[in-house]
């Protein structure tokens, strides 16, 4: 109980943490220089210059017919959290946000800030399995049905539209240009920072002493390896090949072992975008089988398309 209960303060903590930036982002350098905002948030800043409504309730308001309609494909555990991060967020924009001082130099510069604090902020909310609701549930329910799409391509072709309209409404050109500028940036700072997680290093070890490599490495790093057989191209003699993935900082150690281990080795390391398995985490939208039934029915459906081709 005492656990679960610590778990739970955790995850309300980082929560906390993304809607702050998302907050700051928005209230103190988007709002300030008029920039037509991305997802719900741009909509509701429409609606706050034109009518001067509040924008977290606005969006509160927006949120519940889309909640309504994507209910049901996210799952009422996403859904509920989703809920608690909307009106966390709402109360970050228009409580606490008005404390800190509003900047208002370079719309440039402001637009960079934007980007970078909204997108930190809901990637941060993304990587707990939640969202702040509005476009977040249209982005969620577009990447169950096409997992293979990544979350800030997503959010950028949804958001196109809105920056359009806020630009095009208050004939605000430059506007247009300083909004596309954020999306861009949110789109790569989110993609950056949820698939980021995932991405490493992973080493091709050539040695005669695969076992002794992988004793090593776990040993140093308590990374699991694979040893492949392998034959020299030149002399055809047999060889081992230890493959090994890890993060950037292990695959530094890896390296050092190797050379202590078997100083003759070759040793080859590459860049992974993503590593799925023991050791690292994966990162899953909605509810449990949800992406992954969903995926498996659109690749049967895609391939089949295929063949009728």
């Amino acid at each position: 109980m005492k656990t679960k209960l610590i778990s739970s303060l955790k995850i309300i903590g980082v929560e906390l943490l993304g809607s702050i930036l998302i907050a700051v982002g928005i209230y103190n350098f988007a709002a300030a220089s008029a920039f037509p905002m991305t997802g719900f948030s741009g909509i509701a800043l429409i609606f706050n210059r034109l009518f001067a409504l509040p924008v977290g309730l606005t969006i509160i308001v927006l949120n519940v017919p889309v909640a309504t309609l994507c209910y049901k494909l996210l799952g009422k555990q996403f859904f509920l959290r989703s809920v608690r991060c909307m009106v966390i967020s709402s109360i970050m924009i228009d409580y606490l946000a008005p404390l800190f001082p509003v900047y208002t130099g370079s719309r440039m510069l402001a637009a960079i800030c934007t980007g970078v604090l909204a997108g930190l902020g809901y990637a941060i909310i993304y990587m707990q399995n939640s969202s702040t609701g509005g476009t977040d549930f249209i982005i969620m329910a577009v990447k169950a049905l096409k997992p293979y799409l990544s979350l800030g391509k997503i959010a950028f072709l949804s958001d196109v539209g809105i920056i359009l309209i806020g630009g095009i409404l208050f004939r605000d050109m430059d506007g247009i240009v300083y909004g596309m500028i954020i999306n861009f940036l949110f789109a790569v700072v989110v993609d950056k920072a949820v698939y980021g997680i995932n991405a490493g290093k992973m080493a091709m070890i050539v040695t005669d002493k695969g076992e002794q490599v992988t004793k090593a490495i776990d040993a140093c790093c308590n990374r699991g390896s694979t040893i492949l057989k392998g034959m020299g191209g030149y002399k055809m003699d047999k060889k081992e090949v230890v493959i090994c993935a890890c993060n950037n900082k292990e695959m530094f150690f890896v390296q050092q072992v190797v050379k202590e281990v078997d100083p003759a080795a070759f040793t080859v390391v590459l860049e992974s975008n993503e590593v799925h398995g023991e050791g690292f985490k994966m990162f899953q939208i909605g509810e449990g089988n949800v992406t992954v039934q969903t995926g498996l029915r659109t690749c049967c459906a895609d391939r089949a398309k295929m063949q009728r081709q």
